[in-house]
């Protein structure tokens, strides 16, 4: 497993306006170049470091983002080859997230997968609307969310 390196990033819990470094996993590849980067949107610690681990061996930088305002920070900050995004998070929602990147260019084509328990065909229909590229219901196969990143990333993920 590769070592998590701690940025001064924010990483808000409900309630808890303190500063908490954000977890990033700093790869290169095989190239020699920087990793792609996919962020990684879960209020749920243990989520978060599952999807991760499924993730690592695709070489991709993970970083972390655990509420909605900071997966947008995070977003914009680091323009992310592709996003991991969970609904149900403190701050703003993450389909509200998702509607947001949407409207700016630099996020039109930025693949999405939506990460959620909230699984009912309105659910997906709304997810669909917003533009999310894919949709994976929790509990999730960590092969499964592995085989669609490098899909959507290509070859060289």
């Amino acid at each position: 497993m590769s070592p998590v390196r701690r940025t001064n990033g924010l990483c808000r819990q409900t309630g808890d306006t303190s500063r908490r470094p954000v977890k990033r996993s700093r790869r290169r590849s095989d190239t020699g170049g920087v990793a792609r980067i996919v962020l990684v949107c879960d209020n749920e610690e243990a989520l978060r470091a599952l999807v991760r681990a499924a993730l690592e061996p695709s070489g991709c930088e993970i970083v972390e983002a655990c509420d909605g305002d900071e997966s947008l920070e995070l977003a914009r900050s680091l323009e992310p080859a592709l996003i991991v995004l969970d609904l149900m998070m403190p701050g703003r929602s993450g389909l509200h997230v998702l509607d947001e990147l949407r409207r700016e260019q630099r996020f039109e084509t930025t693949p999405v997968i939506v990460l959620s328990a909230r699984a009912q065909v309105v659910d997906r229909e709304a997810v669909a609307g917003a533009g999310a590229t894919s949709f994976m219901a929790k509990p999730f196969s960590p092969r499964e969310l592995y085989a669609e990143v490098t899909n959507l990333l290509g070859a060289d993920a």
